[in-house]
């Protein structure tokens, strides 16, 4: 039997074990040069390949004048195979069943991390389209980009993830070349789709708060339906076209996916790693963020008004109350819908931008990794890093959801309406100690179902359900007057027109 049948023989462990050895005991010492082309077996795709290399490195580059030629390094490492293998092959049993428990560890974890995130972005960005479905108050045009990311963000889960993921626990690709091809398209294509979305709600939000007034004259309905086409079909111009026709690789690269179906390795040539990055990530991107910051510094100078308008009021007040001149009273229904509606832009403007954060934190270190990878022809980056990157990118289709509901009282008062509806007895038990009921928030058309009304409709024998609506009771009458403190507060001119109404003497 000849070194390299021996070898093949052999575990990858063991092989690796035995070389070292032999370049130790041979030269006196590891031989850097030799040592450094032993690869580490166990990750390679192709274990012949890598056996052939390192017999034919040992018979060709020898160990130098301390054992001689090439023919007697090979008979020599012979000896070393056959004396050495049995002694590791021994030591092997003892270790099989650590190593087996540590790598069922592995992929138990494995497993709980990737099925929670792809559980998470399946639920979460259904419950934001059936939300937004139900509930007439989030049918405005920014949540018609909203419900877009999130079929995008869920099909990426559906036909990006699971793929990726039957790769990371099994550790090989099981589907066949054509099935690569449109994993690859996929993962491409929603991930392009999933940033140009955002890259359109940061737009929309800018003509919301910079230019109000010309903000439903610009983003109309009809608009809006071209901007999502657009987004929808530019993606496949980066994706399927290059990918399932080979321009994204090399010639070899291609032909090699092509002749080995069990291998399926997204390498790209430097061309399409400059464009397909800086059409996904790159421009948009920069888009993003001058957007966001055009509106940061509109909703500042706003702030700055608010107060400034509420310094003017408390002067012009006071010097009334000394002047013993009767205070008119004010428009209050108008600035008070005013200033509610700079509030609730500021607070849509917030979090979006906590949307888009979240985006560049996931995607910016893989399309980092993704570019540098594709220049640097002898960059190597270890195949967990790489997967770790495609997750924590992943792993942002699952994060829009938690934001809607934690930063946006409307989407959190809808997440709680459509739960209450899919799971009625987890929301039975009424929570004492609030003081704001979320469901005020949303008005839904029809009768008022909180009160008396509900409680009749439980029986009148229900004492948990009648302590439940004189707890509500009671805190809709304690918010009332906190609201009725907080609209004496906020009611201040804040137009020139105002202050002259209220004090003829005013000049701006």
């Amino acid at each position: 039997m000849t070194l390299l049948q021996r070898l093949q023989a052999m575990s990858a462990t063991t092989t690796r074990t035995i070389l070292e050895g032999s370049i130790s005991s041979f030269g006196g010492g590891t031989n850097e040069p030799l040592a450094s082309k032993i690869p580490v077996l166990e990750e390679s795709a192709s274990h012949a390949r890598y056996l052939k290399f390192i017999a034919d490195g040992l018979i060709d580059e020898g160990l130098g004048s301390a054992v001689g030629s090439g023919s007697s390094i090979a008979v020599s490492v012979e000896d070393v195979v056959a004396g050495q293998a049995q002694d590791i092959q021994a030591s092997e049993g003892s270790t099989d069943d650590a190593d087996g428990s540590s790598h069922l560890a592995l992929v138990f974890v494995k497993c709980f991390i990737i099925g929670f995130i792809i559980l998470a972005a399946i639920l979460g960005n259904m419950l934001v389209i059936v939300s937004v479905m139900r509930h007439r108050k989030l049918r405005i045009i920014t949540n018609y980009f909203v419900v877009s990311l999130a079929v995008a963000d869920m099909l990426v889960a559906l036909c990006a993830m699971t793929f990726n993921a039957s790769v990371m626990i099994s550790g090989k690709w099981m589907f066949g070349s054509v099935m690569c091809d449109m994993w690859n398209s996929f993962d491409v294509y929603f991930s392009t789709a999933s940033i140009m979305h955002l890259c359109c709600i940061s737009v929309d939000r800018y003509y919301a708060i910079v230019q109000p007034l010309d903000y439903p004259l610009i983003m109309t309905q009809r608009r809006v339906f071209i901007m999502l086409l657009m987004v929808w079909l530019s993606p496949a111009l980066l994706s399927f076209l290059p990918i399932c026709s080979g321009w994204y690789t090399t010639t070899e690269n291609y032909k090699y996916l092509k002749s080995n179906p069990h291998i399926c390795e997204f390498k790209v040539n430097k061309a399409y790693a400059i464009v397909s990055s800086s059409m996904s990530f790159w421009i948009p991107g920069i888009v993003m963020l001058s957007m966001y910051y055009r509106i940061y510094q509109e909703a500042d100078r706003q702030e700055r008004l608010v107060y400034r308008s509420k310094v003017a009021a408390l002067l012009l007040e006071k010097h009334l109350q000394i002047s013993q001149i009767p205070k008119p009273r004010p428009s209050i229904q108008v600035e008070q819908s005013t200033i509610s509606t700079m509030r609730r832009e500021r607070k849509a403007a917030r979090t979006l931008g906590i949307i888009m954060s979240a985006f560049l934190i996931c995607w910016l270190p893989f399309f980092l990794w993704y570019i540098v990878s594709s220049l640097c022809d002898s960059c190597i980056t270890p195949r967990l890093l790489v997967g770790i990157l495609f997750w924590i990118g992943y792993f942002n289709s699952a994060l829009n959801p938690i934001i809607y509901a934690y930063f946006n009282r409307d989407f959190r008062a809808a997440f709680k309406k459509t739960l209450k509806s899919l799971f009625p007895y987890a929301f039975y038990f009424c929570r004492r100690g609030r003081g704001r009921d979320d469901d005020r928030d949303l008005e839904f058309g029809g009768p008022s179902r909180r009160g008396t009304n509900g409680a009749q409709r439980t029986g009148s024998g229900s004492a948990e359900m009648a302590n439940c609506v004189n707890s509500t009771a009671s805190s809709e009458i304690h918010m009332s007057v906190m609201r009725a403190r907080q609209y004496a507060v906020n009611v201040t001119p804040t137009t020139d027109a105002q202050m002259q109404q209220l004090h003829p003497l005013y000049t701006n």
